[in-house]
Parts: C-alpha cells; structure tokens; sequence
C-alpha cells in the first residue's frame, strides 16, 4: 500500500497548488502578480514537498530533503502548466483572432 502512496504525492502537490493560486488570482486581481504565477507555484510546490517529507514521509518518494525540494518545485510548475493546458483548451476562437 505504501508504494501507491508514493505515486499520488505529485498530482495531489500539483493540485493543492493549482486551487491556492487560482484562490490568491481571485483575490488580488492583479496584472503584476499574474507575471510572478509560475514563481510563486514553485515555491508553494517546495513549501508542500518539505511539508510532505517530514510530516508523512511515506507519501513522497524522496530519501532526503533536496529530493523532496526538487519534487514540490516540479509539482509545483505541474500546477501552471495545468492551468495554461485549461486556458488554451476552453478559449474561445473569437479569442484566439485577437
């Protein structure tokens, strides 16, 4: 059962990220934040990686914290790529003449 565990620790970082970013995009509503998006997932991501290691080390694969680090920063940009895959798959083809 452990070894399943190992496999849901990116996509559930990825999607933990996703939902704060788009909860702080509704919040500020700002065009100078929306530049600093993938930065600022990559450092939620590593945020949630350390977490993840040393609360329930079981559920990331990684043996020590410089692993768990470079797992969340990933996951984390997973979460802007997730996104921008969603923008580009529901924008409109009058949007897309602009």
């Amino acid at each position: 059962m452990e070894q399943y565990l190992e496999l849901i620790s990116v996509p559930t970082i990825a999607v933990v990220v996703y939902w704060i970013i788009n909860i702080i995009k509704t919040a500020v509503k700002s065009e100078k934040f929306n530049r600093f998006i993938p930065l600022i997932a990559a450092v939620l991501g590593v945020i949630c990686g350390v977490v993840c290691f040393y609360a329930i080390p079981s559920i990331i694969p990684a043996q020590n914290v410089i692993v768990a680090i470079i797992i969340g920063g990933a996951s984390g940009l997973t979460a802007t790529g997730t996104n921008q895959i969603i923008k580009q798959l529901t924008k409109s083809d009058n949007e897309n003449k602009e």
